[in-house]
């Protein structure tokens, strides 16, 4: 079973992102549980955990479905302390927004370097992050994002998830969501068939299909292996609708939260609609 929407606005408050995702016939969505360009955000109040959660159960999202993301200006693996400290804390209180809206996942960004401490200082302080934050908190997995690579943005080879995992204490509650454009513009191929299956053997080689908590379906702007991070709609970019159609017709990718992040939201209900009727095609091959 494939679980398909895009990443929504909480605007009105978190429960009106359900709302949202559901005018959309989605079947999963994302949302930032706070302003994702401040610090600090206002507690989430308990009226309005109660309304995300009533919306949730009346529109049939449970929290396999959801992959909440966290502020753009963290950033865990940060070389100056006073900085990395910062970013925890603003983590922990994210990892903990979900705990409080019942939710299972949180995505975010690994880290940058900022040119400042070696690739591997820089990775291990990540996990370190990670460690701290898992600690605090309970039943919410911390879920890394493979990057384009932009600047000295960390995560954007399999090697680098891999060595974050490797250095988090409780494997239970760490996972990947890989983004179709920043693996794009990160060097991995996903524009045949053939390509598909090379860069995602490469992924289970590397991280494994065990690791996946989700995906997000974005077409490229930007040129293979670029380094940019620059998305488009499905079909409209550099990668093309083959990646898109071969994943729904992969069961590898059951079960998990697939999140469109692509450019224009009047098309969304579209492009959901489609990769919905890749997946039936497959069921009707499998039923022929």
């Amino acid at each position: 079973m494939k679980f398909v929407g895009a990443h929504v606005s909480a605007a009105g408050g978190v429960d009106q992102a359900v709302l949202r995702a559901h005018e959309l016939e989605a079947t999963a969505f994302a949302l930032f549980t706070k302003n994702q360009r401040q610090w600090k955000a206002a507690p989430l109040p308990e009226d309005v955990i109660e309304k995300f959660k009533l919306a949730c159960e009346k529109y049939g999202y449970k929290s396999n479905q959801i992959l909440p993301h966290d502020s753009y200006l963290i950033n865990l693996g940060h070389p100056v302390t006073e900085a990395l400290e910062k970013s925890r804390e603003a983590f922990l209180d994210e990892l903990q927004r979900c705990e409080q809206l019942g939710l299972s996942l949180l995505n975010f960004h690994p880290g940058s370097h900022l040119m400042q401490i070696e690739e591997d200082k820089c990775l291990e302080r990540i996990s370190e992050s990670l460690n701290i934050a898992l600690d605090k908190t309970k039943g919410v997995t911390a879920v890394i994002e493979n990057t384009a690579g932009q600047g000295s943005n960390l995560g954007f080879r399999f090697e680098h998830l891999a060595k974050i995992i490797d250095g988090v204490e409780d494997k239970s509650r760490v996972g990947v969501c890989i983004d179709t454009c920043h693996a794009f513009a990160a060097g991995y191929d996903l524009r045949t068939a053939e390509e598909c299956e090379k860069t995602f053997k490469h992924f289970e080689d590397v991280v494994g299909f065990k690791y996946l908590r989700g995906m997000h379906l974005n077409d490229a702007k930007s040129e293979f292996n670029s380094r940019v991070d620059r998305h488009h709609s499905l079909g409209e970019g550099n990668i093309g609708n083959t990646v898109f159609s071969w994943m729904m017709k992969d069961a590898r990718f059951d079960g998990i939260p697939m999140i469109l992040e692509t450019v224009n939201p009047d098309i969304w209900k579209d492009e959901i609609a489609w990769l919905k009727a890749q997946q039936k095609s497959e069921n009707d091959e499998a039923a022929a």
